[in-house]
């Protein structure tokens, strides 16, 4: 059973997205940013995880699967299937984000 704690992911009030400013020239690898030290680590864009932020935390377990059996179009599976490895997951994306819309 996975645990996750939700919170609204929101810019603060006083930052705008003009004043972020870059920190680095470029795009930094990952051995790059693995060489950096935690103070060289600008995080004040992630929220503060105080007593404030649990106790307005919750429990959300992710939805279970259920395993059909489907008929799609062979033009359908075999695009999705171009698209490699994760397919059926991501024909469920597609599915379960066209079922979100039919709940509005």
């Amino acid at each position: 059973m996975a645990i996750f704690a939700s919170y609204p992911l929101v810019r603060p009030r006083d930052v705008k997205e003009n004043d972020m400013q870059k920190r680095y020239e470029r795009e930094l690898d990952p051995t790059e940013l693995a060489s950096l030290s935690d103070e060289d680590i600008d995080t004040s864009d992630i929220p503060n995880l105080d007593e404030d932020f649990w106790a307005k935390s919750t429990i959300v377990e992710p939805e279970g699967t259920e395993q059909i059996t489907l008929r799609v179009k062979r033009s359908v599976l075999q695009a999705f299937r171009e698209t490699g490895k994760g397919y059926q997951t991501r024909m469920n994306a597609v599915l379960e984000s066209y079922a979100r819309t039919l709940k509005k």
